[in-house]
């Protein structure tokens, strides 16, 4: 329960620093945001969603999922 907590207080925080980031020139906000993304995408399904229309869109976005699966597994 505690876990779960940090993790979606975690994800958000990165999420709010990506969307400043963003407005920021110098500041590269989605270095931020995309991991704040994933991980809220487990805990929302909405975000699911979000990420496989992303990663159907863009294949950057693809490639940066692929690699974070990868590590995952090892």
């Amino acid at each position: 329960m505690l876990k779960d907590s940090i993790h979606i207080t975690l994800g958000i925080i990165l999420v709010l620093i990506g969307l400043i980031g963003g407005l920021i020139p110098i500041f590269q906000g989605w270095i931020f945001g995309i991991p704040g993304i994933i991980i809220l995408a487990k805990y929302s399904s909405s975000i699911k969603r979000i990420i496989v229309f992303l990663s159907q869109r863009f294949k950057i976005f693809k490639k940066i999922l692929d690699k974070i699966e990868k590590s995952k597994n090892e």
